[in-house]
C-alpha cells in the first residue's frame, strides 16, 4: 500500500515527502534537499543565532517554530538538524521539510500538506454512501495526511469484509486543486460476495456432519439457501459457531468437548471459503450427586433438592443447569432477595463418568423497594407509568413482579421496545431503588391506506388515532373504510383507568354497510346497513384475567334490489320473488344486546406473540328491548410455544352457539335470522371460499328436457352444479353453531429473509358450521313457464299423479300424443281462458331443492402461507388443499391480501 500511495496517489508530490515514513529517512532526505537547494555546509559547532521559516502559507512561522526543540543560542549539530525534521514531520502538517544552516542562521523550508476540499466515493453499489462515510475519519477542511488515508482505506475494506466481500479493494486518488487544496476520491471495487462453499468437520464420531452443521449459524451456499445471508463468511460468526458446537455437546453430556481448531481458507479462485473444524468429543457424562445447599432462611435445601429437574443417572445437560440457576434466582427474587447469589459447583468424576452438581445459594439480605423513579417522560404523566408497576414503594423486592411490570409498561406502546426497569442500590444495604428510564415515542397516528384483496378487491381506508391522549393513557380515534362491498365509519374512545381506579371504560359509535353481491348469486343478494353504538366497562379479576361488560344498540336495514319484487298475482301488490331465505330477512329492525366477556391474556406480545396463552369467553343476550331475541355464546383460546431456533408453534380454537328466544312465525324458516347466524369461509377458514361451508340450499336441475316428460328425468349432480358458472340458485344459510381449530408452525428463515419481512408457515385448519331448522324444499320434476306479454308465469305439473294431462295444447285431452313435441321445447297451448299461447319449457322450471352441509362432521384443510412486510404493505398469501369436505362445500386453493400505507 505504501508503494501504491507513493507511486500512484502522490506521484505529483516531491520525493522528499516519503521522509515522514521513518525518522532516518526524513533526516536523509532533508539533508539531501538542503545540499541540493543550498551550497552552505553544516558546521557542527556553529551556534544558532537566528531561525527563519520559509514556505509557510496557512501556518504562522511562530507556530511552526513552536513544534521544534532548537532555539537561538543552542549549538547547531547534525543531530540537531535531524531532530528538527523529526519534530516537524511528526505533526503530519507538512509534505516536505528541509533545514539549512548558514553560519548560525538556520532556515527551515516547508511545504504544507494540502487541505481536503471534499471526499468522494466511486463504485460503491452494495453498500451505500451513508454507511461508508461514517467510517471515514478524514473530513473537509482537515489537513491531508497519508497515514489517515491508509487508515480510512482499511476501515472501508473492513466494512466490506463484514458484508462478506473479502475481494473488495479501495484505491485512494487525489485531485489537485488551487490554493493547495485536494479532493480525495476512494475508488471502490466491491468484488463478489465471498460465500462458504464447504464446511468440513474432523473428529466427530457420535454425531453426523449434518447434525453439527444444523447447530451452526453459518450455512453452506446451496440453491435452497439463496435468501439467507448466513452463507457469507464472517469471522465473528465463525467464533460464534464454535460456541454453538460446544453448547450442543454440553447439552448431550460431553463435558470434555473442545474445538481443537477452526480454519477458514480461501478457495484457489479467491471467491469462496472452506471452513474446517477439528473437534475432540471426549467422554459422555451422567449427572452424579445433584443437590441444593442454601444459606437463605426461607429455602429448605432438602426440599429444593427433591424439586430439581435433573436426577442422578440422567445424561449431563449444561443447559438444564443454566435453566435451574435462572429458576432458583427468580425464586429467590420472589421472596425479596434481590441480590441472591446462585452458583453451580461442579465436580467431575472421570472414573465412573459422572458429574456432581451443587447449587449453592449464598447468604443475601432481604431487600425492600425504597422508591420508584420515573425518568424521561415529557408528555406522559407519571401515574400512567406508575399504575402499571406490580410492586409499590415499601414492598419486598419481587423479581417476577418486576418482570411483569416491564411487560405491562411495554404493552402500553408509548415507549421504546427495549424498555427495562433499572435497579439501583438505595440508602441502606436492604433498600433498592427502581428506575423506569423511558423514552417516549410518537403515539399519534394518521394513516391513509390503499390495497387490494382477493375478498374485497380494492380497499381504501383512513384513520386518525391518539393512543396517549393528553398524556393520560386514553385512546381516541376516527376511522373510515371503503371497498366495493363494504363501507364503515367508526368513532371510539377508551379510558383504561376511570377516576384513577383500576376500571376501564370505552365507547364506539359506528355505521357499517355490507353488500354481499360479490359473495353469492343473484337470487341471494342483499344489502345490510347497521348504525349503532357500544359502551363497555372492564375490571381486572387477577393479574392476567379481566371481566368486561358491554351494551350494544343496533338499527339494521336489510334491502334487496327492485328486480326482487314482482306483481305475481296481478293484483297490484308486489312481492319478493328472489331467494325466499333472503326475502324473509328483508326489513328494518333494532337490536338491544347486553354482553359479558371473560378474558385471560398472558401473551408476551399482542402483535406477534411467541409464548403465552389467550382465552376469551363471551355471552350475549339480545332482547332488552328491540325486535330481536336471542342468546349467543362465543369462546376463543390460543396458545403459543417457542420451539427454539426461531420456530414458533401455535394452537387456536374457537366456537360459537346461538339460540333464538322468539319463534319465527313463517313456517319452513329458522327461528334465528339469516343475518344473526354464524358463517364460515374465507378468511376465517382457510381453504374455503366466502361462506363456502355450512348449511346451504342449492337448486339442482332436472335434465333430459327433450325426452318424454312422462318418464323420469335425470337430476343434476353436485359436481355438475358446481361446474356451471354464474349459477343463480345457491343460498348459504349459515348456522347456529360452529367450531374451528387452527395449528400453525412458523418457520424461521435466514437474516436476509427476516430483513425482507418474510415469515412462512405451515398450517392445518379443522372446523364445521351446522345446526339449522330444515327448511321446506321445492321439487318440480314436471313444470314449465309460459311467456305471456313479456312476463314469465309459472304453471304447475304437466301431468297429474295418474299421468293424465292437466293442460292440453289443442283441446283434445283424449289424445296426449299431440300435446308435446318430440323435439324442441316450444309448442302451442291454451291458457286457462282457452286463448292460444306459445309455451316454452324452461330448464330452470325443472328443479329440486336440496339441503347440504348441515353436519357437525369436520372439514379439514392444510396448506402453506407466507406473511411478508412488502414495500406495498402487509401481504399474506395461502396455498390450501382441502382433505376432507362435505357435499355442497365450495373450496378455494389460493387466497391473498395486500395493502399499503402512504
Amino acid at each position: 500500500m505504501a508503494g501504491l500511495l507513493a507511486g500512484t496517489v502522490l506521484g505529483a508530490l516531491p520525493v522528499t515527502a516519503m521522509a515522514q515514513e521513518t525518522g532516518a529517512d526524513a533526516t536523509a532526505e532533508g539533508q539531501g534537499a538542503a545540499q541540493a537547494g543550498q551550497p552552505t555546509s553544516l558546521q557542527q559547532q556553529d551556534v544558532v543565532r537566528t531561525i527563519a521559516v520559509a514556505g509557510a502559507q496557512r501556518l504562522e512561522p511562530q507556530t511552526i517554530l513552536s513544534y521544534i526543540r532548537l532555539r537561538p543560542g543552542d549549538p547547531y549539530t547534525q543531530a540537531a538538524g535531524d531532530q528538527v525534521l523529526k519534530d516537524l514531520y511528526a505533526t503530519e502538517l507538512f509534505s516536505n521539510v528541509s533545514v539549512v544552516n548558514e553560519g548560525g542562521n538556520v532556515v527551515i523550508s516547508v511545504v504544507e500538506n494540502p487541505v481536503i476540499n471534499r471526499i468522494l466515493l466511486e463504485g460503491n453499489e452494495r453498500i451505500k454512501a451513508d454507511k461508508i462515510l461514517p467510517e471515514i475519519r478524514l473530513a473537509p477542511r482537515q489537513i491531508y495526511t497519508r497515514s489517515k488515508v491508509r487508515a480510512d482505506v482499511s476501515r472501508i475494506i473492513e466494512l466490506y469484509k463484514r458484508q462478506g466481500r473479502f475481494a473488495a479493494t479501495v484505491e485512494p486518488q487525489l485531485v489537485q486543486l488551487s490554493q493547495n487544496r485536494v479532493d480525495i476520491v476512494f475508488e471502490i471495487n466491491e468484488g463478489p460476495k465471498s460465500k462458504v462453499r464447504q464446511i468440513n468437520i474432523i473428529g466427530n464420531e457420535q454425531f453426523s456432519d449434518g447434525d453439527l452443521k444444523g447447530e451452526m449459524v453459518t450455512k453452506e451456499a446451496r440453491l435452497l439457501t439463496f435468501l439467507s445471508s448466513n452463507t457469507s463468511y464472517d469471522p465473528d460468526r465463525l467464533a460464534f459457531d464454535q460456541q454453538q458446537l460446544r453448547t450442543f455437546y454440553l447439552t448431550q453430556g460431553y463435558a470434555d468437548f473442545r474445538v481443537v481448531s477452526a480454519v477458514a481458507e480461501l478457495t484457489p479462485d479467491k471467491e469462496d471459503f472452506i471452513i474446517t473444524y477439528v473437534v475432540e468429543e471426549g467422554e459422555r457424562y451422567k449427572f452424579g450427586e445433584v443437590k441444593v445447599e442454601s444459606e437463605l432462611r426461607d429455602f429448605d435445601s432438602d426440599s429444593m433438592t427433591q424439586r430439581l429437574p435433573m436426577q442422578t443417572g440422567d445424561w449431563y445437560d449444561a443447559q438444564r443447569v443454566e435453566d435451574t440457576v435462572e429458576q432458583l434466582t427468580d425464586l429467590a427474587g420472589t421472596f425479596g432477595y434481590a441480590f441472591a447469589d446462585v452458583r453451580p459447583e461442579f465436580r467431575r468424576n472421570p472414573d465412573d463418568l459422572t458429574m456432581d452438581v451443587t447449587f449453592s445459594l449464598r447468604e443475601a439480605p432481604r431487600v425492600y423497594v425504597e422508591r420508584i423513579d420515573v425518568n424521561g417522560n415529557t408528555l406522559t404523566q407519571d401515574k400512567v407509568v406508575r399504575r402499571e408497576f406490580r410492586v409499590a414503594e415499601g414492598d419486598a423486592f419481587n423479581s417476577l413482579a418486576i418482570k411483569r411490570s416491564e411487560a405491562r409498561i411495554k404493552s402500553l406502546g408509548f415507549f421504546q421496545e427495549n424498555f427495562e426497569i433499572s435497579q439501583v442500590e438505595g440508602s441502606a444495604p436492604d433498600r433498592i431503588i427502581l428506575e423506569a428510564n423511558i423514552e417516549e415515542q410518537p403515539t399519534g397516528e394518521l394513516q391513509l391506506s390503499a390495497g387490494f384483496s382477493s375478498i374485497e378487491q380494492f380497499i381504501l381506508a383512513g384513520s386518525i388515532r391518539q393512543r396517549n391522549f393528553r398524556g393520560r393513557g386514553q385512546t381516541i380515534g376516527l376511522s373510515l373504510n371503503y371497498s366495493r362491498y363494504s363501507k364503515s365509519a367508526n368513532v371510539s374512545f377508551s379510558e383504561p383507568y376511570v377516576f384513577d381506579r383500576n376500571v376501564s371504560m370505552g365507547a364506539d359509535i359506528y355505521h357499517r354497510e355490507f353488500d354481499n353481491e360479490r359473495f353469492t348469486f343473484a337470487s341471494n343478494r342483499y344489502k345490510q346497513a347497521t348504525t349503532g353504538f357500544q359502551m363497555r366497562a372492564g375490571v381486572p379479576l387477577t393479574e392476567y384475567m379481566a371481566l368486561i361488560g358491554s351494551y350494544t344498540f343496533n338499527y339494521e336495514d336489510i334491502t334487496v334490489g327492485s328486480n326482487f319484487f314482482s306483481d305475481t298475482n296481478g293484483d297490484g301488490i308486489e312481492e319478493c320473488v328472489g331467494s325466499r331465505f333472503v326475502c324473509e330477512a328483508v326489513g328494518q329492525r333494532t337490536s338491544s344486546i347486553v354482553g359479558l366477556t371473560l378474558n385471560y391474556d398472558s401473551l408476551d406480545s399482542r402483535l406477534r406473540p411467541t409464548r403465552g396463552e389467550r382465552i376469551s369467553v363471551t355471552t350475549e343476550f339480545a332482547g332488552l328491548g328491540g325486535d330481536v331475541r336471542y342468546a349467543r355464546m362465543r369462546a376463543q383460546m390460543g396458545k403459543w410455544f417457542p420451539l427454539g431456533s426461531g420456530f414458533i408453534f401455535s394452537l387456536n380454537a374457537e366456537g360459537g352457539w346461538i339460540h333464538a328466544l322468539k319463534d319465527n312465525p313463517n313456517p319452513g324458516f329458522d327461528d334465528v335470522r339469516l343475518t344473526d347466524r354464524f358463517f364460515l369461509g374465507e378468511s376465517q377458514f382457510r381453504g374455503f371460499d366466502i361462506r363456502g361451508l355450512g348449511p346451504r340450499v342449492v337448486r339442482l336441475r332436472y335434465q333430459d328436457l327433450d325426452s318424454d316428460p312422462t318418464t323420469p328425468r335425470t337430476l343434476q349432480t353436485i359436481e355438475e352444479f358446481r361446474a356451471i358458472d354464474n349459477n343463480q340458485f345457491d343460498d348459504a344459510l349459515g348456522g347456529r353453531a360452529y367450531y374451528l381449530g387452527r395449528a400453525e408452525l412458523e418457520i424461521p428463515l435466514g437474516s436476509g429473509a427476516r430483513e425482507m419481512g418474510l415469515r412462512p408457515s405451515i398450517w392445518a385448519d379443522v372446523g364445521s358450521l351446522f345446526a339449522i331448522d330444515r327448511p321446506i324444499l321445492a321439487d318440480f320434476p314436471n313444470s314449465f313457464q309460459q311467456t305471456q306479454f313479456g312476463r314469465a308465469v309459472f304453471f304447475g305439473p304437466l301431468y297429474d299423479a295418474d299421468g293424465n294431462p292437466v293442460i292440453d295444447n289443442n283441446g283434445t285431452p283424449d289424445d296426449p300424443s299431440d300435446d308435446f313435441p318430440t323435439t324442441g321445447n316450444t309448442f302451442d297451448a291454451v291458457d286457462a281462458d282457452g286463448n292460444p299461447n306459445d309455451v316454452v319449457l324452461d330448464p330452470n322450471g325443472f328443479y329440486k331443492e336440496v339441503l347440504l352441509g348441515d353436519s357437525p362432521s369436520p372439514r379439514i384443510t392444510v396448506g402453506i402461507g407466507v406473511n411478508w412486510n412488502s414495500p406495498f404493505g402487509p401481504f399474506r398469501i395461502d396455498l390450501s388443499h382441502a382433505i376432507k369436505t362435505q357435499p355442497g362445500d365450495d373450496t378455494k386453493t389460493l387466497s391473498f391480501n395486500v395493502g399499503t400505507q402512504f
